[in-house]
């Protein structure tokens, strides 16, 4: 085969397109076990970015559970609680229970029938939302619900969390009395885990986000005259203003397992079940809702802790990071590094297992005494596993789904690496590096490749080290791409996470910044022709990038914050008081609002942007985007800008994938001076790009 000629970066032809990487690209989200079979949730962006519940059963087929009786699809599994939601379905017995996102109640679907819902209609749209729905016996469920009823909204007009019991008959469609509160009065709740008649939960209050403090909860479950669940006496068990617990769950002894940030790493830690009755008993008497702090003693699971994440953040519900197996032994998976590892927990020590696997979002327990993990490489994106193991500590790997069929030679990925750089006042900072891979394509003698710095969201978040074709787009194209771990990133530690602490606008920005200079210096990029992109927190991380520093040629914000007074005064209920910590409490700290939002600073931009919203926005509202778009053009400065029409933040829908990866392509063209070698649209009204 005959060499190619030489050929720019970024006019590198390459066969993952943006049709390409969408085209049956599901997203698996959450994992369950019952009996024999092994259910899990794709979020498919072909069909407009629906949820669907997939079960695998013992043979190995696979079936969709919601879909009408002529094959179209007629539900969509997702919850809006705390508007990221998780958490959205639960099966037992066959049986599911799931939120059905056009409506938010929940649904019951029993094996051969249609489902029907178990919760009351609400009196203003969507305005009673569930997640997490638990069994506690064949006819009850504990769940969280967040309402937004007239008669339950506060005088902030938050919508109000309460942990309930729920009857699995649809009794409370016609009596919504029968509903039974559990635990109403924190801000939130979340994580219920049941096991016999012990429930615990997690809840927190404002102005902490649950990375930041929780409070493990436990109580006894008491009967009512109608064998209705209610609560007797409850203790805290861990957690407080300073200590984060997440993902509680009882084994089969009656003990209590929990990972808490207490050492600084989430890890493992068991409260003894004698303990937990003992310290019930002390608190039978005391009203209800009076915690009995401290008496209950916990124990690290792994002696002298590790310094790795088994645990995270709690965007959104559902998350598991350990499963207890029928040995006794526990299967976690650990972040360190920049990556995910699976390790078996026994005897007070952690063992690495030997897998592939790079990211793991998932981790349950299997019958057969394994586990089924949701894992990926950085040669396979997210999928199903189940994870077998010997009494070495040895595993057995089963992919549960059929190989998807890209039809691409796994010559044309650029596999990662984790790089740690020095930033701003000797701080160092993390990433990921992928360089530019294309076995059929190369560049002229002398020519550096662009650079993209990503930037996550959240922030509190991370980068992700698995197969993502978005990633390949960008480096098959003739792209280096670094995925920034700024200060404030998740996998590192508290005192990591912690860097933003009163900082956003300032960490962020900067170790975005060094990253390009870093790799810059090293030779590895264009130091002339380096972009900068993120979506929503690092969106505005890419706003004020451009605007308070000139490291980059160009960049891209999707659905990015550009106000942060206004994100302080308008958003949604789980985020209201975010910025207290990572900025200054609101209005007080109006000052340093003011001086770190890139929309009171537009001066400031000279950099070609191109910018990305959905109409439906109600995290970050479209209006904030289309502000630094007048800004812009009142300036002169080029740019261009696309709204979607009916998506919100974070987009789901196949043609918006592809719409906005192609334009974001066809931007740094026009920037940098390249023609990709892609037939792309022209993003109608871009002002002032002259292009190649």
């Amino acid at each position: 085969m005959p060499t190619p000629p030489p050929t720019p970066h970024g006019s590198w032809p390459s066969p993952i397109t943006a049709a390409r990487l969408v085209a049956g690209a599901v997203r698996p989200g959450e994992v369950r076990v019952d009996g024999d079979d092994v259910w899990w949730s794709e979020q498919r962006p072909e069909e407009g970015g629906r949820t669907e519940l997939v079960r695998r059963r013992s043979d190995g087929t696979c079936h969709d559970l919601l879909v009408g009786s002529d094959g179209e699809p007629t539900w969509n599994v997702r919850t809006a609680v705390g508007e990221y939601g998780g958490g959205a379905w639960a099966v037992r017995g066959g049986v599911v229970v799931f939120a059905n996102w056009a409506d938010q109640r929940l649904y019951r679907v029993d094996p051969g029938e249609r489902p029907v819902p178990i919760t009351p209609e609400p009196s203003t749209a969507r305005g009673l939302r569930w997640s997490e729905p638990t069994w506690v016996d064949d006819d009850w469920l504990v769940c969280v619900r967040e309402s937004h009823e007239q008669a339950d909204v506060g005088p902030d007009g938050e919508a109000a969390d309460a942990l309930v019991a729920l009857p699995l008959d649809g009794s409370a469609t016609t009596d919504p009395a029968r509903v039974r509160v559990l635990e109403q009065g924190p801000d939130f709740v979340r994580s219920p885990a049941v096991r016999g008649e012990r429930v615990a939960w997690l809840r927190w209050d404002h102005p902490r986000m649950p990375w930041d403090g929780t409070e493990l909860v436990v109580a006894d479950v008491v009967r009512n005259d109608d064998g209705a669940p209610g609560l007797g006496a409850r203790v805290v068990v861990a957690g407080g203003p300073e200590e984060s617990v997440v993902q509680p769950g009882f084994l089969a002894d009656g003990s209590l397992v929990f990972c808490t940030d207490r050492t600084g790493w989430w890890n493992p830690w068991r409260a003894d079940g004698a303990d937990l009755a003992a310290a019930l008993g002390r608190a039978t008497g005391r009203p209800a809702g009076d915690g009995d702090d401290g008496p209950v003693s916990t124990a690290a699971l792994v002696e002298g802790g590790v310094e790795a994440e088994i645990g995270g953040p709690l965007w959104v519900g559902g998350l598991r990071w350990w499963a207890d197996l029928p040995d006794g032994r526990l299967l976690a998976t650990c972040r360190s590094g920049g990556r995910d590892r699976l390790a078996v927990i026994a005897d007070g020590r952690l063992t690495p297992v030997e897998a592939p696997f790079t990211e793991i979002t998932q981790v349950v327990a299997d019958t057969g005494g394994g586990a089924v993990v949701i894992a990926a490489s950085p040669v396979e994106g997210s999928t199903p596993h189940r994870v077998t193991l010997d009494d070495q500590g040895g595993a057995t790997i089963e992919r549960l789904t059929e190989a998807e069929e890209l039809g691409i030679d796994p010559s044309w990925w650029s596999t990662p690496r984790h790089v740690t750089y020095p930033s701003a006042g000797g701080r160092e900072a993390h990433a990921l590096l992928y360089l530019p891979t294309n076995p059929e394509a190369s560049a002229p003698p002398g020519e550096l490749p662009p650079l993209l710095v990503l930037v996550h969201g959240g922030p509190t978040s991370a980068a992700r080290w698995r197969l993502d074709l978005s990633r390949q787009f960008w480096t098959s194209r003739g792209f280096a791409v670094v995925d920034v771990d700024h200060g404030g990133s998740t996998g590192y530690g508290r005192p990591f996470r912690e860097l933003l602490r009163g900082r956003w606008g300032v960490v962020d920005v900067e170790d975005a910044v060094a990253a390009a200079q870093h790799l810059a210096a090293e030779g590895l990029v264009d130091g002339a022709r380096m972009a900068i992109r993120g979506g929503s927190a690092g969106g505005f991380t890419t706003l004020a990038a451009l605007c308070f520093h000139d490291a980059f040629g160009a960049g891209a914000s999707h659905y990015g914050v550009a106000d942060l007074a206004a994100l302080a005064r308008e958003t949604h209920k789980f985020e209201r008081r975010y910025l207290d910590s990572m900025v200054g409490p609101w209005p007080e700290a109006a000052a340093t609002y003011a001086e770190r939002s890139p929309i009171h600073h537009t001066e400031g931009f000279a950099a070609p942007l191109i910018l990305f919203h959905g109409s439906e926005d109600v995290v970050v509202p479209p209006a904030q985007t289309e502000a630094i778009v007048d800004a812009l053009a009142r300036r002169g400065v080029p740019h261009a800008y696309l709204l979607f029409e009916g998506e919100q933040h974070g987009f789901r829908r196949a043609e918006t994938q592809i719409r906005a990866l192609e334009a974001e392509l066809w931007f740094y063209g026009r920037v940098f001076g390249f023609e990709p070698a892609d037939p792309i649209d022209p993003v109608p009204d871009a002002t002032g790009l002259d292009g190649p």
